[in-house]
């Protein structure tokens, strides 16, 4: 049976959302300003609208399934946003209120984990039985691969932008020393504003900066990836992953940002093994990609079932 899903990676802006067969093959694509209500209703409307306006580009039936992520607390194993602060969500239970207005199936996810997903599945974490994921953005997650599997907690897994790595710094989730609060593009951009007085637009032009000999540049980022590094041997030293894949504007500049990070770890690691760090191959397109990957799964599923009645 040939399968199609569409797949909507919802940021707290954007919307991005495309048409794919079974093979990941893109059939349609479509980017429009993310639909905001408390409620969710005002995004469940734009979802059914996107994925008419998919349908229509394509020339195709309707998808089999539907592929839904977000940021924040996600809660996949009920399907609750338990709280999204890019959204003003709040238990939002967006994966039934979607599947009611569709009638469809619906795989309803956290945006890094299905950046995960994707990863670990076509980009550069495969082959991996033990893995993350760590996408640093305007905050700091992982997506966390355990034995094959993805480890999802009812949403709580992953947070590793949370380690303390000891700086004086308030993070917004309201404690001290949050590695996101010196490391996250977001918080790179701003430590770099207040040494300089220039406005940066997320991390990649501060550290272009430091690559070019801007000695603030250089030290907002050497303070940035000393903390991640911190973050990393904590994650490390608990789930010992094999292999680490980095995503995000950060890690554009390749070797001069994953040299530090190499070091620093074959300084400080005693008995933990040394993981393997790559750079994601997916970029933008993993959540998207992930979300069409959740929907195969969730038809998947409900076709096994069926076929073991």
């Amino acid at each position: 049976m040939a399968e199609l899903v569409a797949a909507l990676d919802v940021g707290g802006t954007t919307v991005k959302a495309a048409l794919l067969d079974g093979d990941l093959n893109v059939l349609a694509t479509r980017r429009e300003r993310t639909a905001r209500g408390a409620d969710g209703t005002a995004l469940a409307e734009q979802t059914a609208s996107v994925v008419a306006a998919l349908i229509g580009e394509a020339g195709t039936a309707a998808p089999d399934a539907v592929g839904v992520v977000v940021p924040g607390i996600v809660d996949e194993q009920d399907r609750v946003a338990r709280f999204s602060a890019n959204l003003d969500w709040r238990d939002v239970p967006f994966g039934d209120l979607l599947e009611r207005r569709l009638g469809l199936p619906v795989a309803f996810g956290h945006d890094v984990r299905a950046g995960g997903v994707a990863e670990f599945r076509v980009g550069a974490g495969q082959g991996c039985r033990d893995a993350a994921f760590v996408a640093v953005g305007t905050g700091i997650a992982a997506a966390l691969q355990l034995d094959g599997r993805l480890y999802r907690a009812h949403g709580l897994a992953g947070e590793v932008g949370h380690i303390d790595v000891g700086h004086p710094g308030r993070c917004g989730c309201g404690a001290t020393g949050c590695l996101e609060a010196i490391a996250s593009a977001s918080s790179i951009a701003r430590r770099y504003t207040e040494r300089t007085g220039r406005p940066a637009d997320g991390a990649q032009p501060v550290v272009d900066a430091a690559r070019q000999g801007d000695e603030a540049a250089q030290i907002v980022v050497s303070e940035a990836l000393d903390a991640l590094a911190h973050g990393l041997r904590t994650l490390l030293t608990l789930l010992a992953p094999e292999v680490i894949v980095l995503g995000g504007g950060l890690f554009t500049a390749t070797e001069y940002v994953l040299d530090p990070i190499r070091d620093w770890l074959g300084s400080a690691l005693t008995f933990q093994r040394m993981p393997e760090l790559r750079i994601a191959k997916l970029g933008d397109e993993a959540g998207r990609l992930g979300a069409g990957l959740l929907a195969l799964d969730v038809l998947r599923e409900r076709h096994s079932a069926e076929e073991g009645r």
